[in-house]
């Protein structure tokens, strides 16, 4: 079974895009699809999803003196709730 759901992804930016347009972030699998996130969201956190926007973030390359390196890619979501849901990532 591959994973869906990785982990939200928190940010000023995505703080932001909370508190304005109820819309939240999450890392993804490689092959995971607007579908099969947005099942999985309603069915973790008990909400109504609207829309989810996918972007694949490519990998970097990365240098440190004569060290070179790649910094991993990954792809996440963007998910807008319903007006009134919310999902409490951040307790406190």
């Amino acid at each position: 079974m591959k994973k869906i759901i990785k982990k939200p992804h928190i940010s000023e930016k995505t703080t932001e895009l909370i508190q304005k347009d109820n819309i939240y972030t999450f890392i993804v699998g490689k092959k995971a699809n607007k579908i099969e996130i947005a099942e999985e969201i309603e069915k973790m956190y008990d909400v109504t999803v609207e829309k989810v926007t996918i972007v694949s973030i490519p990998s970097k390359k990365r240098r440190l003196g004569m060290i070179e390196g790649k910094k991993k890619g990954y792809k996440k979501a963007m998910v807008r709730l319903a007006e009134g849901d919310k999902i409490e990532i951040l307790s406190s």
